[in-house]
């Protein structure tokens, strides 16, 4: 294996890694928009946050070794099998539905022949897992630290959630989904308390790292333009469905400037000015936790905005005053709400000044979801765009102000 330097950058092997994310996080919408309900669209951020971890683990592992090596590209590709593969049963893998437990013996199989789902998915997700772990121990025989790390990790926050992940599978519906969401709680505590002190863990070079995380919320912006054109898909283009396409995509434009010129630019700036202990906390909190904040936006965004023009698009002319509702009503800006209160977070843990803007709009997001209720679909998808862009533009008078 190659070591990195501190003017790493990403590699075209990383680049393709990601590729299979991008079919993943499309899985985790349809996951919500199949049965759009409360406790499926938490089950679907449970899943997402598995799956969060299987590419987080490998940001961190090509921070330190280069991706494009032989022996690191052949795990990767081995761990990109491995994750289509999980992909593909997402859409089944809360068995016969959510809000029903069933208990065991129930799993849902895709056909007479096919494998159980949840068994398929938690057995990947291990070996995903141990190839992270296995990688990393090869990467460093002589650091001590790390090794004792690697072993505190396969101890803490690797076996402990998989033996949960395991008895989950046994289980459907919301008895699978509880115990799925507690073994995400022990792993994602279990990796922050061995990431403290002289862990061995380290980022060494911030600009990779930083743009490997620009890089997957790229894929998941470009996955709710893909929701958008999957939306309309087999209908007629007309006025209204050019004018709910406009609005989607100066809503994602306005997702992208805020990350990419605004509190981007800053998280990055910060991590860089550390070293040691201290860089790899404040990038263990700002990049692995809080982007997973951002995806997750991003992704229930995409859920409501898909659901608007796919409505626009069904109704016609003569059903624009229909407006959303269920959990996708609060889902178009509630996304909004969770990207920006996640931006709020990472600005406030990168630099110690959380913006006022971004904390109230995230607020006011998460908050609009009876409003939206009660506005038609496609003003509402169009309130939002605006209100978005108005944030950007508050944030960038705030940030060209004199201090």
């Amino acid at each position: 294996m190659v070591a990195t330097t501190d003017d790493h950058a990403v590699t075209t092997a990383e680049l393709f890694f990601d590729l299979v994310f991008v079919y993943a996080i499309t899985q985790v919408t349809g996951l919500m928009a199949a049965h759009p309900v409360p406790v499926r669209v938490g089950g679907a951020m449970v899943v997402l946050a598995l799956l969060w971890w299987c590419w987080s683990c490998f940001a961190w592992l090509g921070n330190v070794v280069r991706a494009d090596s032989g022996p690191v590209f052949a795990v990767l590709v081995t761990v990109m099998a491995v994750v289509f593969i999980v992909s593909l049963e997402v859409p089944s893998v809360y068995g016969q539905g959510l809000g029903h437990g069933l208990g065991p013996g129930h799993e849902h199989v895709h056909g007479s022949d096919g494998l159980p789902s949840a068994f398929v998915f938690v057995v990947c997700y291990g070996l995903v897992r141990l190839l992270h772990l296995v990688s990393y121990w090869i990467s460093a025989p002589e650091d001590t630290a790390l090794r004792a790390t690697l072993r505190r990790t396969a101890l803490i926050s690797v076996a402990p959630p998989f033996v949960l992940l395991l008895i989950g599978a046994a289980y459907q519906g919301t008895a699978r989904l509880s115990l799925w969401a507690a073994a995400v709680v022990l792993d994602y505590a279990g990796v922050f308390i061995t990431a403290t002190g002289a862990s061995g863990w380290r980022v060494r070079s911030a600009g990779h790292f930083s743009e490997r995380h620009g890089l997957i919320v790229i894929i998941a912006l470009g996955e709710s333009i893909v929701a958008m054109g999957v939306g309309v898909s087999g209908y007629p283009l007309t006025g209204p469905v050019v004018a709910a396409c406009v609005a989607g995509l100066l809503y994602a434009a306005a997702l992208w400037w805020l990350y990419f010129k605004e509190f981007g630019p800053a998280a990055e700036e910060r991590v860089a000015e550390l070293d040691g202990s201290a860089r790899m906390r404040v990038a263990r909190d700002v990049y692995t936790y809080l982007h997973l904040v951002l995806v997750a936006g991003i992704v229930i965004g995409a859920l409501g905005v898909k659901k608007v023009l796919t409505d626009v698009a069904a109704t016609g002319r003569h059903g624009l005053a229909e407006p959303l509702h269920g959990v996708v009503a609060w889902a178009l800006s509630g996304g909004a709400g969770l990207f920006l209160l996640g931006a709020w977070a990472i600005t406030l843990r990168a630099t110690g000044r959380g913006s006022t803007t971004l904390l109230v709009a995230g607020v006011c997001g998460l908050a609009a979801g009876p409003l939206t209720a009660h506005v038609p679909a496609l003003a509402a998808l169009w309130a939002l765009a605006l209100a978005v862009t108005a944030v950007v533009a508050a944030t960038v008078r705030a940030s060209r102000s004199p201090r």
